[in-house]
């Protein structure tokens, strides 16, 4: 055997594997691309996109209110802070609504769908009753509340609608009666119609439409099958052609679409237009936050149904893309919150309020984009009025409680609570050691097998 200088055996070395070839290493934008969407699948997507994107949007909204309505109050000899003041009440008082519908069980939900459908059809015919009912630019659909608070009870009938179709399409779905197509009308089409009723004596069209919206949606969401969903949109397309034809009021609107001249065929579209100026005139950053022109008496109603365009004034392109970005992103975790519950009552609920805000934010925004007629809807958590904001913050309670009502999320939200001490196997509380905090992070056991590393 042959030695080495040292007198000592060569020390035999193990032979060289051969080269395995790698796969190569993804680029950033793959990356980027894989976290994202492991991200984006996690059990609180949803969960935080709707709690975040709501307290976005109502507080971008806040601050467009303040912004866009203190030339009125001081054309109307009052505080700048007017508008902003009430607003700001109704958020605080919305903000309680909703972590209470947030942490209410979904059996109290259902037990409250009839209370509130029988409360908003009383007050929807209280409108009606002359001395108690009031009209507001044309529309009699408010009922004072005395000094400068108005409530509008057709704003509660959406939310009464959604509840109430909900937990009448889950029982039929339990007792397997949607596939008779009688069950799946009666009673949920006459009982939308008599809102409709209600909502169209006061003469208000848009949201009479918001409420058109969200019965299609039930009823795709129910699997209303093609024949019966044409029928049924034919008939309404019908009645919604008939009363625009009689209205020169709404034939008017119709007329101003795309316009660019303030008197456009005789019809007067100075708002439509001069929400479009106003959009124009922001470039890509705006003008600066407090900076629009057009609410100084150009634009009318400025801090309501036309504050998208005094936001894109303002702040831009970059800010009404972000606004835009914001309703994407509630609009996406409303049907994710709809598609993986197996609990046919939230899939109706979140369904029915998904198409609510997302329905009503398309026909406000296209308004201000003169692609739609002005239907007089505001944009949901973010135009002034609290009777508009009490109801949709108490919708959005509803997806966050479905939201953390998913298996998956609720262990992923168990596991973040923090609970002192250690259990054991038998209950006993350990006798020696601080107590510690529980973390997301998985604890290793105290004792390892041999070959664990």
């Amino acid at each position: 055997m042959p030695t080495s200088r040292t007198g000592r055996p060569p020390v035999q070395r193990a032979p060289r594997r051969p080269a395995v070839s790698r796969p190569l290493s993804e680029n950033p934008v793959q990356r980027l691309y894989t976290r994202a969407r492991k991200a984006w699948d996690r059990p609180l997507t949803a969960y935080y996109l709707i709690l975040g994107g709501s307290l976005l949007i109502t507080v971008l909204g806040l601050v467009m209110v303040y912004s866009a309505s203190q030339i009125t109050a001081l054309q109307m000899s009052l505080p700048g802070s007017f508008f902003f003041r009430k607003q700001f009440l109704a958020a605080v008082i919305g903000a309680v609504l909703l972590l209470i519908a947030s942490r209410m069980p979904v059996k109290l939900h259902r037990a409250l769908a009839y209370p509130i459908l029988a409360g908003a059809v009383f007050l929807m015919a209280l409108v009606q009753v002359p001395g108690i009912g009031k009209s507001v630019n044309g529309n009699q659909n408010w009922i004072s509340l005395g000094g400068s608070f108005q409530i509008q009870p057709s704003e509660f009938g959406k939310l009464a609608l959604v509840l109430w179709a909900a937990d009448l399409l889950a029982r039929k779905q339990d007792k397997k009666l949607l596939t008779q197509w009688k069950h799946m009308l009666v009673p949920l089409v006459p009982v939308a119609f008599l809102l409709l009723g209600l909502i169209m004596l006061g003469g208000d069209m848009g949201t009479a439409i918001i409420l058109t919206a969200i019965l299609f949606g039930l009823l795709w969401l129910a699997g209303a099958p093609t024949r019966l969903f044409v029928g049924v949109l034919s008939i309404a397309g019908l009645i919604g052609v008939i009363l625009i034809k009689t209205s020169p009021n709404r034939m008017a609107r119709l007329a101003c679409i795309g316009a660019t001249e303030p008197k456009a065929g005789g019809a007067d579209c100075w708002q439509a237009v001069h929400g479009i100026y106003a959009l124009a005139s922001g470039g890509i950053f705006g003008s600066g936050l407090g900076a629009s022109v057009e609410k100084w008496g150009q634009l009318p109603e400025a801090h309501t149904d036309f504050i998208f365009a005094v936001t894109g004034e303002e702040l831009g392109l970059a800010g009404t893309l972000s606004v835009l970005a914001l309703f994407a992103a509630l609009g996406y975790a409303g049907i994710r919150v709809a598609g993986r519950t197996e609990d046919p009552f939230v899939r109706y609920a979140a369904g029915g309020v998904t198409t609510w805000i997302t329905a009503q934010a398309v026909i406000n925004i296209g308004a201000v984009l003169g692609l739609l007629p002005i239907a007089g809807v505001p944009l949901p958590l973010f135009s002034y009025g609290g009777s508009a904001l009490l109801p949709t913050m108490f919708a959005i309670g509803l997806l966050i409680a479905f939201a953390r009502d998913d298996p998956a999320a609720r262990a992923a939200l168990s596991m973040r609570q923090p609970r002192f001490g250690r259990k054991r196997a038998g209950g006993a509380v350990p006798a020696r050691g601080p107590r510690r905090w529980n973390t997301m992070r998985r604890r290793a056991p105290s004792a390892r097998s041999s070959g664990e590393r």
